[in-house]
């Protein structure tokens, strides 16, 4: 085969590939849409959204318990992950020594491919009876469910800041120097600035990663559908909810559901269109 012809069969792989991948998600959407479409007509929206009750089997499918336990639970991971994640990038790229700093990336390469379910399983044998013991509450909690989640999406945010001070050219960290500015002073008035959309990339993927967990959350969140009113409550997030009633809704219970999944798809495909703005705004010169 001659290299003209490999380069148009390569082009055309990639074209189908992404041609693929593109109808897929379109069609996830409009299947999740098209079941959940029924719900939205029998109640609307707003009904889901600002109803407190969820009793699906009195007929009532208010999401708000869920809609802010999963947003308390995420919040909370990326307040605890975005500066443990910004200070790894930092000690990688400029206080590691060279040594060090391969064994370090390797070792945030390793967190992000842990299995959530180990996750969950240590959050749940582990971190849930140490705050029953010290704070004198049920340890399944938002505080717990966050702490997990925190752990998991730190590697997305270090690995994204990671890249975006790395793809910073080094003339720019040399003339700070030549300016007398110390290492500290050069990082937070020079470089984190210049890579501020690229740190942001990572604030909103690692949010959108924690949206989504499921598995991890369902073992250590408590799963009580109810209004929060502190860290230290059991809650239960919109994609805990699904898993763990999908597999015997039916009818309007199964429509709700359905929303519900809509709903999280919707604010991950957001946040994903955010951070791939901010990515392009950064690649531009």
């Amino acid at each position: 085969m001659s290299r003209r012809a490999a380069d148009r069969l390569f082009r055309f792989s990639l074209r189908s590939a992404t041609l693929a991948a593109a109808l897929a998600l379109v069609f996830v959407t409009f299947f999740v849409g098209y079941e959940a479409l029924p719900a939205l007509q029998a109640a609307g929206a707003g009904a889901f959204l600002t109803d407190p009750s969820w009793h699906p089997a009195s007929g009532t499918f208010g999401l708000m318990p869920m809609v802010l336990g999963s947003l308390a639970v995420s919040l909370l991971a990326l307040v605890l992950a975005a500066p443990l994640g910004l200070g790894a990038a930092l000690f990688e790229n400029f206080y590691a020594p060279p040594v060090l700093r391969g064994l370090f990336q390797r070792a945030v390469e390793l967190l992000a491919g842990i299995p959530s379910v180990v996750y969950g399983l240590w959050g749940l044998v582990v971190l849930v009876p140490l705050i029953a013991k010290h704070l004198a509450a049920p340890g399944t909690s938002i505080l717990a469910a966050g702490l997990v989640l925190a752990i998991m999406i730190l590697p997305t945010m270090a690995l994204f800041s990671s890249a975006a001070l790395g793809a910073i050219p080094a003339e720019q960290y040399r003339a700070a120097s030549a300016l007398g500015l110390s290492k500290w002073t050069a990082l937070r008035t020079v470089l984190l600035p210049a890579a501020g959309r690229g740190i942001m990339t990572g604030l909103f993927l690692s949010f959108a990663r924690a949206l989504g967990e499921t598995m991890a959350v369902l073992m250590v969140a408590g799963n009580v559908p109810q209004l929060p009113s502190s860290l230290l409550d059991p809650v239960r997030t919109l994609t805990a909810n699904i898993a763990l009633e999908m597999a015997y809704a039916t009818g309007a219970h199964r429509h709700a559901l359905f929303f519900s999944g809509f709903l999280v798809m919707a604010v991950t495909l957001l946040l994903v269109t955010l951070a791939g703005r901010s990515e392009k705004k950064e690649a531009r010169p």
